[in-house]
């Protein structure tokens, strides 16, 4: 049994950060094994606001960048290691919201990272109940690689 995270980093100014590909490899394993996974693969994409912009266009519609998109396997679980999906950041919009958050931008990319990967499992936030279950799914997994809460004001939190 095994998980296997591939990370490209394929444009935007990623190393304004102190090893993204690091950061995004710890927080996707910690979602997985969160979650009971411990078989599977995901790819993880770190690019630029365009790109994002472009897929989530032609994939959802909305014309303009977003900070994660998620694209779950169409093949599903099959006995072994499987595919689960693809996760993809854009680094200008990651790194503005972690500025305008006054957060980490290593932080609030795991943060994404494990948002995205939960997003693969099937995990959904549009409902009260079903947000609540994964933001609780997303706290577990990120306490495991020490980032805090990233659901409470920074000002709330404690040096």
């Amino acid at each position: 049994m095994s998980v296997a995270v591939e990370i490209a980093i394929e444009a935007g100014n990623w190393e304004r950060l102190s090893h993204p590909a690091d950061t995004a490899r710890r927080a996707a394993a910690a979602a997985l094994a969160s979650a009971g996974m411990h078989d599977g693969e995901v790819g993880i994409l770190l690019t630029d606001d365009a790109h994002v912009r472009e897929l989530n266009r032609k994939w959802r519609g909305k014309d303009q960048p977003t900070n994660v998109l998620s694209f779950p396997s169409p093949f599903g679980a099959t006995q072994g290691p499987c595919f689960l999906g693809d996760v993809v950041l854009a680094c200008e919009t990651v790194l503005c919201e972690a500025e305008a958050e006054g957060k980490p931008a290593g932080d609030h990319l795991a943060h994404l990272v494990v948002h995205g990967v939960l997003h693969l499992l099937g995990h959904d936030h549009t409902k009260d109940g079903e947000a609540e279950a994964m933001e609780r799914q997303e706290r577990l997994a990120l306490a495991s690689v020490g980032v805090p809460d990233p659901y409470v004001d920074s000002r709330e939190r404690t040096p």
